[in-house]
């Protein structure tokens, strides 16, 4: 047995379970789940018939890079979202497809840790849990950088010292954040891009919440974008994850993408020719009219503003409530241990959120998600009304 998998920490929704076991909510309201960020909206008709439409390719072996199709149409809508240099993007040597980023956040750690030296892996704390597992499972070391409210919720890399940054083989990034939904700015980025070609190390930028913003005139900048503006149209030391998941309301296509330094991807694409498999070619060219759609995404944006402004609206008298620029999540703080708010806002509400702390480690300074709760506002509309309601009457009682 791998003796790494003893170093895995439960996760979120495994503590969720267990704080909530034995708590029996009102027989009269419904339960409503604010805990998964798990898209509710519906995915859109063209990319299920796309996928009914080249049922026929079933007959065959995908290619691990896939085909010429998607990843053109990868970089096509890299290129025009974050403006890089036309042709700056090669689709044979930039990027390549992968069946969800989830698997694949995991998976590069694996691909560019050296495990034989003492490495070090940093990332955002609070954190999407497959990052620091991912570090654990390559033998490195999670350093983990804190988020809190004095740094606007994003990671303080400046708090990061030499011995460490020595270390650093990786360093994972997300931005637009799960779970603060905040936005790192195109000045950080270089500053780390900076560090990356001093120290050798990779950066990773998990950007799967980068289409769904609060300002149409203002989308998150991206790492590559980052990158461009600097002179490094190499993208050396960068690579960006992108997905369906959240952009397109598709989280079962599985469908996403890596992106960035060639020989980062050339590594990657061994690695994957024995790990990971090829993208199925019905969802292939699903994923090809998806990326080449952008109205189903503007809608999608439309969607999210109005559930933010509905659910500020009714909280916003009895909480601080900060809306993020960008994510479908409310990174809230609570007026008593966040654990306790999850806990009784469940027995006295049937309302289901998720205790900051689960997001967080420990650290000397403490633990950022304490007195937070992450609440995804996936559901549709009237759910998230209802159950924003139901927060206020609890929290008034408090």
């Amino acid at each position: 047995m791998n003796p790494d998998l003893s170093r895995l920490q439960p996760y979120p929704f495994e503590r969720l379970a267990k704080l909530l076991d034995g708590v029996t909510p009102p027989a009269g309201l419904e339960t409503i789940r604010l805990s998964i960020g798990e898209p509710k909206h519906p995915t859109p008709t063209f990319i299920t018939e796309a996928l009914i439409e080249h049922l026929h390719g079933l007959s065959l072996y995908p290619s691990t890079r896939g085909t010429t199709a998607l990843r053109t149409s990868i970089c096509d809508w890299l290129t025009s979202r974050f403006t890089l240099a036309p042709g700056s993007l090669d689709p044979d040597r930039h990027a390549l497809p992968v069946n969800g980023t989830r698997e694949a956040l995991f998976a590069i750690a694996q691909c560019v840790i050296d495990r034989e030296r003492d490495a070090a892996v940093l990332m955002p704390n609070p954190f999407y849990q497959i990052y620091e597992g991912a570090a654990l499972l390559a033998g490195a070391e999670p350093v983990f950088v804190n988020a809190t409210r004095d740094s606007d919720y994003l990671p303080d890399f400046d708090a990061v010292d030499e011995a460490t940054w020595q270390r650093c083989q990786l360093v994972y990034l997300c931005s637009p954040g799960n779970p603060s939904g905040r936005v790192i700015d195109i000045a950080a980025m270089q500053t780390l891009i900076e560090r990356a070609q001093k120290y050798d190390f990779v950066i990773v930028s998990d950007e799967c919440y980068s289409e769904i913003y609060l300002d149409e005139a203002k989308p998150p900048p991206g790492l590559l974008q980052a990158a461009a503006q600097m002179g490094n149209d190499s993208y050396q030391h960068c690579l960006v994850f992108h997905s369906l998941s959240k952009r397109s309301n598709a989280p079962g296509l599985r469908s996403g993408f890596v992106a960035g330094d060639a020989n980062l991807i050339d590594a990657f694409f061994l690695y994957r020719t024995y790990h990971g498999s090829a993208m199925p070619p019905a969802t292939q060219d699903a994923s090809v009219r998806a990326w080449r759609d952008e109205n189903h995404v503007v809608e999608n944006r439309r969607l999210y503003r109005e559930k933010f402004a509905a659910v500020e609206d009714i909280l916003s008298p009895v909480m601080d409530i900060e809306i993020p620029p960008a994510s479908f999540y409310l990174w809230q703080r609570t007026p008593v241990d966040d654990t306790e708010f999850s806990r009784e806002l469940y027995r006295q509400q049937n309302v289901v959120v998720l205790p900051g702390s689960y997001l967080s480690r420990d650290t000397a300074t403490g633990n950022p998600g304490h007195n937070h709760v992450r609440m995804a506002l996936v559901a549709p509309l009237d759910e998230c009304i209802d159950a924003a309601q139901r927060i206020r009457i609890f929290t008034e009682q408090l």
